[in-house]
């Protein structure tokens, strides 16, 4: 065993506590445990609330002989002295207990009482001890004035400028309870503004369980000409706000009226949920409804959050599901897990209880005005869908419930369920490959004419005009068995839903092509936008010329603006259809006329040209034999001079279609008329078309 050394064994073996002074942990309290110095009087005035609640506890147990008597808690602002005093008649503290509770920090005295009565606390609030030392964050000094409730028991004073050091001495106090004295900081002087702290005791103290009182109340005098301070204390607080309250007691002007306190500037809600459960967690709290139409993220951050009464946040992303923060309202749970400084809540699996249960009770209730009130619930409609189709977006669990109640509107304000529009339209609107077909509008005004085609043909085309109607359709495609939601102007009608084969064209593929080179050629330049031109045969009836987006392009465009990986889709620019009806007169005009004004000039042309095509035919026909390594360099030069020909005689052609165009006003009158149609018709263009229209029928 020589060379061993027992000293180094001995000391790796040793155990103790590791001890926390005041002199480490002071600037960490000042700097970190708290997101914001503001919430120092939010901790002062709940610690005067836990004192007083105590003190109501021990007297339910008979603990406490004596009378309560006024149990206010007083705050009170000297800016001559520079000071804040928060002052209660709560169970005040013993010597004994200050040198337990106050030096000894994050020994909580409320874990102590807790354990002791557990089963008839009263609402107390403080867990970690750590509540008190919020005041140095804006304090250079503190002091503690208190007398215990105890029978003998002797005022007590404690002091402290934020340093390891503190000071205890016997003081005078003839009531029970406790005063802290805050000396604020120069670095602090705004909170010794009397609005500032009217301010704050209104964000964290306006339902606090224990009345409190800052200044006293004002009235006019006439003899002064100016408000005046009563001998009534100004009690900022509602000790029994609505959520306390049994539900059958209240009213529906008592919900109203308290939503107004709540949100002063706010239309009246639509309706509500009073929340009250006490197993497996406590949760109490009133969820409003508020009128939205449009905008998602004004609307956030309206839910507020207490533990006990005492405000926490309005920031409750993490005990409400995403689509409920659109909710308005309030949350109270002595369950919910917060950090130490009471500031935000903590990851527990208790907040996801909490969040099931909060949406289960929102989807039986929309359930239930559904079944109760249809008539009402469709009147809402368009102010809970964009609330309704958010929750079954992002929760999964939503839409199981919400399919139930989530209604469609169709243009003639009609409202159906999901199965009861199923029902209407799977008769007419299955195409051959027996897929059903949902056709829909997002503006009634501008798409009237698609929606009137749509409708001549038998079909219902719904209005989808919300803010995230494209995103739920895209959902519902995934969940509705065999269907397909495509808008009532990205085809023309006969190709909406498609039930034959499409008749085919009389026109040679040379007419064709000439037909589709005269509109092409007159179409417009205009910005993030390209067209395409096609001929179909679609009868004498329908119109002559018709402009349409392909659904795909279109919806992607619109998803881009909700999913940042999409990006890609908004630079696009939007793929648009001009469609010639070959069978109509006017084309068919058109047509005869650029033949008769056209073939002589272009004869030589086309002659040459099917001469090329065949050159050029026959050099592929060559080299397609060949491999490409094969091939020499005058082998390609020969193909790139057949290819260039042939392009040259193409352009000539063109030319000549595009200038015989430009002269003819039936072509631009009926591109026009479809420019018109779809809203892009403007500026120039719109004075060039009413001039035109004129002409024409003078």
């Amino acid at each position: 065993m020589a060379g061993i050394n027992y000293y180094n064994i001995l000391r790796y073996m040793q155990k103790g506590n590791i001890g926390v002074t005041t002199e480490n942990i002071f600037p960490v309290i000042k700097k970190f445990l708290y997101s914001d110095h503001e919430i120092f009087l939010r901790e002062m005035v709940s610690n005067a609330v836990d004192a007083t609640q105590k003190l109501k506890t021990l007297k339910e147990q008979g603990e406490f002989k004596g009378e309560l008597g006024d149990l206010a808690v007083q705050v009170k602002l000297d800016t001559d002295k520079g000071t804040i005093t928060i002052s209660d008649r709560g169970i005040g503290m013993t010597e004994e207990e200050i040198d337990k509770y106050i030096n000894q920090i994050a020994f909580s005295g409320v874990n102590d009482f807790l354990e002791k009565y557990k089963d008839n606390a009263n609402n107390i609030i403080g867990h970690f001890g750590l509540g008190f030392y919020s005041s140095f964050m804006v304090s250079k000094k503190v002091e503690i004035i208190t007398k215990s409730y105890r029978d003998g028991a002797k005022a007590v004073k404690w002091s402290c400028d934020g340093s390891p050091a503190y000071e205890i001495d016997e003081a005078e106090k003839e009531d029970r309870g406790s005063d802290i004295i805050l000396y604020i900081d120069d670095d602090c002087k705004e909170f010794l503004d009397k609005q500032k702290i009217q301010e704050l005791l209104n964000k964290y103290c306006k339902f606090m369980a224990v009345p409190v009182a800052f200044g006293k109340k004002q009235e006019w005098s006439n003899d002064e000409k100016k408000m005046v301070d009563t001998a009534e204390d100004n009690i900022i607080n509602n000790v029994e706000p609505l959520w306390t309250k049994a539900p059958s007691n209240l009213k529906d002007e008592d919900y109203k009226s308290f939503y107004r306190t709540l949100y002063p500037m706010s239309d009246e809600p639509m309706f509500w949920i009073h929340l009250n459960v006490d197993y497996p967690f406590n949760l109490t709290g009133i969820l409003y409804f508020p009128r939205i139409k449009s905008n998602i993220d004004l609307q956030r951050n309206k839910i507020q959050l207490y533990c006990n009464q005492v405000f926490v946040t309005d920031q409750v992303e993490g005990i409400v599901p995403e689509f409920l923060t659109l909710l308005h309202g309030v949350i109270d749970s002595p369950d919910i897990p917060l950090n130490v400084s009471r500031s935000y809540l903590q990851s527990d699996r208790d907040v996801k209880k909490i969040s099931t249960y909060i949406t289960k009770k929102v989807a039986d209730r929309l359930q239930s005005i559904f079944k109760e009130d249809r008539k009402q619930y469709e009147e809402k409609w368009d102010d809970l869908k964009l609330f309704i189709n958010y929750g079954m977006l992002s929760e999964e669990s939503f839409y199981d419930r919400a399919k139930d109640f989530a209604l469609m509107k169709d243009t003639d304000g009609k409202y159906f369920t999901f199965d009861e529009y199923k029902t209407l339209i799977e008769g007419a609107q299955k195409d051959k490959d027996d897929t059903l077909v949902y056709l829909y509008a997002t503006d009634k005004e501008e798409q009237y004419s698609y929606i009137q085609a749509a409708k001549d043909k038998g079909y219902s085309v719904l209005l989808l005009d919300g803010q995230l109607d494209v995103p739920a359709i895209q959902m519902l495609e995934q969940k509705f068995e065999k269907s397909r939601f495509t808008r009532v102007d990205s085809d023309i009608i006969e190709r909406l839903i498609v039930k034959d084969d499409a008749p085919k064209s009389t026109l040679t593929e040379d007419e064709s092509a000439n037909l589709s080179s005269v509109f092409r050629s007159q179409m417009p330049k205009l910005e993030k936008t390209e067209f395409m031109v096609e001929v179909q045969s679609l009868g004498e009836q329908a119109r002559p010329v018709m402009i349409t987006q392909n659904e795909y392009m279109r919806r992607m465009k619109e998803m881009s603006r909700f999913q940042p990986g999409m990006n890609f889709y908004a630079q696009m620019p939007d793929s648009m259809n001009l469609v010639l009806n070959s069978d109509h007169p006017l084309v068919k005009r058109v047509l005869d006329d650029c033949k008769a004004n056209t073939e002589e000039a272009l004869k030589p042309i086309e002659a040459e040209l099917k001469g090329q095509e065949a050159r050029l035919a026959v050099i592929r026909q060559e080299q397609d034999k060949k491999k490409y390594d094969e091939l020499t360099q005058e082998d390609k030069d020969q193909k790139a001079e057949a290819e260039k020909a042939v392009q040259e005689q193409k352009d000539k052609k063109q030319g000549v279609i595009a200038e015989y165009a430009k002269g003819n006003s039936i072509v631009h009158q009926l591109i026009d008329l479809a420019l018109l149609q779809n809203g892009m018709l403007k500026g120039e263009a719109l004075d060039k078309f009413l001039k035109r229209s004129v002409d024409l029928i003078k």
